[in-house]
């Protein structure tokens, strides 16, 4: 037999089916054939048996195919390697080839023990990754093979929410700036809202969109609802801080009621988007105060008072309380935000790395909100969905043991569980998918998983990832950087890509420092300090 000749490799059996089980089959494989196909031209063919590769089993007249989970050596005498594999889809068997065709996910009948296993081939992983006519992207190539391309279909991969994993220099935003950039090819009349807590994005993407960050933000005060505006004016704790509320409750209703919009509105509540002014809210405490008696306490009133003032003085916060953002300008926000309309440019990138880190988390909180209650809004209108991409999610929706109990992470886990119902997507980005809440990433419909170095991580994302998928598991370690392991509704079946490379100018600004290089040079140190110190004393950039 001559090994070298693909064909005989492909139409030759590797082994034979000894077992079947709903959670995984097993496989007897011979180890001189995955010696010798391991000789062949083929990538698909020489990879085939290893952890990771797929395998072709036939049924009748179809191709039931495999992925091959773990392996071990069997005890008995000539029992060869045994693999516990997981069965992904099946197709027809090709008249003419002998290969898969016509390949689609699940499978219809199983067959029974002693049915022979073969080696797949590269004809076969194309006809697995084809396209089936729904629109997609292209995002790379799919392993082992260096001409079958990766991709992922757009209306699932948003319609059911998409979570980005990762650990630090995988080139995780890298590849989330790859996605993007195709997604705005495919739909410059999209609508793409990003948070950027580390001002990575704004050079990737100047041509695709609009970056808004402290500078130039505008986020109106009036537009927090009434918990909202708890995190940020109250600085009580325990029973102090529900009489705070109480009081602020009342105040910010009768500030909201005095403006003429709310006689047109009708009934209003206090979380209801209407303009109000600063100066009455502190107008209507004094006046609140001058109403009680000597016995009552007026700590509350003066503490709302002081916090109100400290944040209209302070030049960090006058992005969101700005004498300016009082007039009606809603419309004007929601527009500019969400970009409705596009003209082309889809995507808006939020930088709140400017924000003070103590408002931080209500600012997205706030912004997440405003891109659910839109949607909810808008259901009678004929307005196109909404993609919300959080990068570092794990610091908004942390796990039960880490929750502060804050708005941010009970508007994104809504999301996560209702945003498909009102047209909003959800895309999440974390290196720590361990302290992400578990409840929001089961509700992922894809699952893009680079490598994780982390036991608790790979764990984690395991418990998540449906059946088919966790063949996979076991690369995800040993992925490369640029390369990642996809599951789920985004994907026809469950494949490792290796991502294209990005043009320099889309690229994000995260690239890590040189050490070796920038510690070679000198020159101008006195005259940066200087303008650092400058920056730094004015609190801009």
């Amino acid at each position: 037999m001559n090994a070298g000749v693909p064909q005989d490799n492909a139409v030759l059996p590797i082994g034979v089916l000894i077992e079947i089980a709903g959670g995984g089959s097993v496989v007897a494989l011979d180890l001189d054939r995955l010696t010798e196909c391991a000789r062949d031209t083929d990538p698909a063919i020489a990879l085939s048996g290893q952890v990771g590769s797929q395998i072709r089993i036939r049924h009748g007249n179809r191709w039931l195919l495999a992925s091959v989970r773990e392996q071990k050596q069997g005890r008995r005498a000539g029992e060869g390697v045994l693999a516990t594999v997981d069965f992904l889809g099946e197709g027809m068997a090709d008249a003419e080839h002998g290969g898969i065709a016509s390949f689609r996910r699940g499978v219809t009948n199983y067959p029974l023990p002693g049915a022979f296993v073969y080696p797949t081939t590269t004809r076969d992983l194309q006809a697995v990754y084809a396209g089936d006519g729904r629109n997609a992207i292209e995002v790379g190539t799919v392993f082992p093979t260096s001409d079958i391309r990766g991709s992922l279909y757009i209306d699932s991969l948003l319609g059911k929410h998409f979570a980005l994993l990762g650990s630090t220099g995988t080139g995780k935003s890298t590849s989330l700036a790859l996605i993007l950039h195709r997604i705005c090819q495919s739909a410059p009349q999209g609508h793409v809202l990003m948070i950027d807590p580390h001002g990575e994005y704004a050079s990737a993407f100047r041509n695709e969109g609009m970056t808004l960050d402290v500078s130039n933000l505008q986020l109106p005060y009036w537009l927090m609802n009434f918990e909202e505006h708890c995190e940020i004016l109250l600085s009580s704790r325990g029973d102090m801080r529900q009489i705070d509320a109480e009081i602020l409750a009342r105040c910010v209703l009768q500030a909201r009621q005095k403006n003429r919009l709310a006689e047109d509105v009708g009934r209003i509540t206090v979380d209801s988007p209407i303009p109000y002014l600063l100066s009455d809210l502190g107008a209507i405490l004094q006046n609140e105060m001058g109403k009680l008696d000597k016995a009552t306490n007026t700590a509350p009133y003066m503490r709302i008072k002081a916090r109100l003032e400290e944040l209209k003085g302070d030049r960090r916060y006058q992005f969101l309380f700005s004498g300016m953002l009082v007039g009606d300008t809603m419309v004007e926000v929601i527009g500019r935000m969400f970009r409705l309309p596009a003209r082309g440019r889809p995507i808006s990138i939020i930088d709140v790395s400017g924000v003070p880190s103590e408002i931080t988390s209500t600012v997205v909180a706030l912004l997440s909100r405003l891109v659910f209650d839109f949607a909810i809004w808008s259901r009678r209108e004929q307005t196109s969905p909404i993609l919300l991409v959080c990068e570092e999610a794990h610091r908004y929706v942390p796990s039960e043991k880490n929750a502060d109990d804050s708005s941010v992470g009970r508007i994104l886990s809504r999301i996560a569980k209702e945003g498909r119902k009102y047209g909003v997507a959800l895309g999440l980005v974390t290196q720590r998918p361990s302290d992400l809440a578990e409840g929001v990433l089961s509700q992922v419909g894809t699952i893009i998983s680079m490598r994780l170095n982390n036991d608790r991580d790979q764990a984690f994302v395991k418990a998540a990832m449906p059946e088919g998928g966790k063949a996979f598991l076991d690369s995800i370690p040993a992925l490369r950087n640029r390369e990642c392991i996809v599951v789920g509704e985004g994907v026809s079946v469950p494949m490792r890509i290796a991502f294209d490379d990005l043009e320099p100018e889309k690229r994000p600004a995260s690239s890590d420092p040189s050490f070796s290089e920038l510690w070679r040079q000198a020159g101008g140190e006195d005259e940066m300090v200087t303008r650092t110190v400058q920056r730094w004393r004015a609190q801009g950039r």
